[in-house]
């Protein structure tokens, strides 16, 4: 079997994204990359969405940029601007197309369906694929999406809706998220902060259809598109390893309180790839300490109080919607970080601090 210098297992956002940032910077010109992916094809099944608050290598990829969002509770809906830093989405289609196109240029670099296709013994291994201990305690971010297409015009696509709490809750935290991508194409979500275990939650199309026709008042339309899929709100199990780092969700790059990946990837790779040379002895890239702490009592408040938790999201954005995208997006300072703490529900998150 083949030796190669390189191994990424999962050729998914995380493996490809690294894949892309080490072959444009040319470290695979004398080095082979073998990935294992097993997927028969590439198409799109995930829409990757985000603050901009850094540069990465898909602008190309996006299907729309964002400078204005709400937020919604019952009976109030606050209106906000992210000038500075626009929310974006990224369609999983034209990234992978992008990426594959470019990977097949490079002869260094090959795709295998099973790990056990090759000797892996003398490489250096990115893994992608997580090892969880789930158990029932654990909270996910679990999700229903689907694109829908109106004959008329019926959305306002100058501003998307980031939170609507005005739905059901059933003992959780639950909202509704809409990305108009024009004024007759939009994805509509169902998003759940919960357990996995509680499946009366996961009646997602009739969710859907009740929002869209009762809530959005919309009748006349065609389904484009569906996603699902569900992140956990908790790190893998990360065993640290002289020839593996682990990468993506698996090397504990999502945001726990937000469920954001996509920028914490690029960065991680962006890191591996000015470390390549050296990569063995690399120190391991984590998001800041200071938000690890700050998301465990976040997630804490939301657990025990899901009831309360649409008025402290409502909240937290009131003021600076740029001072909490910086806190959410790993890119605030202390004064930044204190001015969002201090928002917060104080006696609750201290009672979740020492718990």
């Amino acid at each position: 079997m083949k030796d190669f210098d390189y191994i990424i297992i999962g050729g998914g956002c995380s493996g490809l994204s690294l894949a892309y940032e080490l072959q444009i910077h040319k470290k695979l010109e004398n080095k082979t990359l073998a990935i294992i992916e097993p997927r028969p094809e590439y198409k799109k099944d995930k829409t990757w969405s985000f603050w901009k608050v850094s540069d990465h290598n898909f602008d190309d990829c996006t299907k729309k940029n964002w400078k204005n969002f709400s937020i919604n509770i019952p009976n109030n809906t606050n209106h906000l601007e992210c000038n500075d830093y626009p929310y974006q989405s990224i369609d999983s289609g034209l990234f992978y197309e992008k990426i594959n196109n470019r990977l097949k240029k490079n002869n260094n670099i090959s795709f295998f369906k099973n790990l056990n296709e090759i000797n892996s013994k003398n490489s250096f291994i990115f893994n992608s694929v997580p090892s969880f201990k789930v158990s029932d305690n654990n909270l996910w971010q679990h999700f229903y999406g689907i694109e829908i297409e109106t004959k008329n015009n019926f959305f306002d696509d100058t501003i998307f809706n980031l939170m609507d709490f005005d739905c059901q809750q059933r003992q959780s935290v639950h909202f509704f998220y809409t990305l108009p991508y024009s004024n007759n194409k939009a994805l509509v979500e169902t998003t759940w902060l919960s357990k996995m275990n509680d499946n009366s939650q996961k009646d997602y199309e009739n969710q859907i259809v009740n929002y869209i026709e009762k809530q959005l008042r919309l009748k006349d339309y065609k389904i484009t598109y569906k996603e699902e899929g569900a992140i956990p709100l908790f790190y893998p199990s990360y065993l640290k390893e002289h020839n593996k780092i682990n990468i993506g969700t698996a090397g504990c790059m999502t945001r726990l309180s937000t469920g954001y990946t996509f920028l914490n990837i690029q960065e991680h790779s962006k890191y591996i790839r000015k470390n390549i040379e050296n990569i063995k002895n690399a120190k391991i890239f984590r998001i800041d300490k200071k938000y690890q702490f700050l998301d465990k009592i976040f997630l804490r408040v939301l657990e025990k109080y899901p009831k309360k938790m649409p008025d402290i999201f409502f909240k937290m954005f009131m003021g600076s919607p740029k001072t909490v995208i910086k806190f959410l997006s790993n890119k605030s300072n202390f004064l930044e970080d204190l001015s969002i703490i201090l928002k917060m529900p104080k006696w609750i998150f201290i009672r979740a601090l020492f718990k």
